[in-house]
């Protein structure tokens, strides 16, 4: 799918298009392409000159293949930006390139970054004038979207350190809270990943001179909240752990109680098991196999042996 966007009475207009023909009927400052097939990738080649890499090459890791200038001008760039969803959270991989008037980008589905970029503009006239303006708002617009996923993570944490600071933490809440902590370790370490990988693009871009005064200023703006934001995982990382020894520690504690009670239980019948035992021997010259009160004494002084280390234990508070 291929979206355009070009700036009309100072604010962005989206046109979806269905036919090449689209293409040449407008001046886009944007073209937005989201899995896209062979054909409309061709378009784009015969309508700007432009080569947009494939989604199966969007994996590239070397800088040197993220972060460029070709030869035509052009300025290159792979981007991951965050998509959380309640069900699952994942980085999503954005290339980019920049021409001296439109700004491409492709991605194999849509990012709430981009629809919130597209919907400010629609509604503030003049806050896009140019391909780098789009750009940078898309920077700008990722970095604020990973403060409110840090915001989800704290409220998360919350929840778990309730469940944790609990009079009583059973074993399911301990299972229910390490669920918690490992999906919000894995967000908050998303997070961490997009915002060090927004930086390294906005520096490139700092670096490359290409951006306006004012361009150059929001530039500084977005690597300021990175700054912040990296602080704040730093600090959620350390409380994911302090609440993964707890819970950990806790259910440590329930299953030590257990064994507690075995091992008491194990030694409260040690006594009966004796007397069982002496009494079951099968030796020919055994005086109490003629006892006719054998039988019933022997079960009394079972049970009796039994309950005074039970009672003697309840005493010492081992049974709780």
């Amino acid at each position: 799918m291929i979206n355009l966007f070009v700036v009309q009475k100072g604010r962005l207009a989206q046109e979806q298009v269905e036919e090449r023909s689209e293409l040449l009927q407008h001046k886009p400052i944007w073209i937005d392409v989201i899995d896209p097939d062979d054909e409309e990738l061709a378009w784009i080649k015969e309508t700007y000159g432009v080569v947009l890499p494939e989604l199966e090459q969007l994996g590239d890791l070397e800088a040197s293949a993220r972060y460029f200038e070709g030869e035509d001008g052009h300025i290159h760039i792979r981007t991951d930006f965050l998509l959380d969803e309640e069900a699952t959270s994942r980085n999503v991989r954005v290339a980019f390139v920049l021409t001296k008037d439109v700004l491409f980008s492709i991605h194999d589905e849509d990012l709430p970054a981009f629809r919130l970029v597209r919907m400010r503009a629609r509604l503030r006239p003049g806050s896009v004038r140019n391909a780098k303006d789009v750009l940078m708002d898309l920077y700008a617009t990722d970095a604020e979207y990973s403060a409110d996923s840090i915001e989800e993570v704290y409220e998360r944490l919350e929840d778990a350190s309730k469940r944790v600071l609990a009079d009583e933490v059973t074993d399911a809440a301990a299972a229910d809270v390490l669920e918690i902590i490992a999906r919000v370790e894995d967000l908050n370490g998303r997070i961490r990943r997009n915002v060090m990988d927004t930086r390294r693009a906005v520096s490139f871009l700092l670096r490359s001179q290409l951006l306006s005064a004012d361009q150059q200023d929001e530039a500084r703006q977005v690597l300021r909240d990175i700054d912040s934001i990296e602080n704040h995982t730093a600090f959620l990382s350390d409380k994911v752990n302090f609440l993964m020894d707890a819970t950990v520690g806790f259910i440590n504690i329930n299953q030590n109680k257990i064994i507690k009670l075995f091992s008491v239980v194990s030694v409260a019948l040690m006594p009966p098991t004796l007397i069982a035992s002496i009494y079951g021997m099968n030796f020919k010259v055994m005086p109490e196999l003629d006892w006719a009160e054998g039988y019933p004494y022997a079960i009394v002084m079972m049970v009796v042996s039994a309950a005074i280390p039970l009672v003697y234990f309840r005493r010492k508070g081992w049974l709780k």
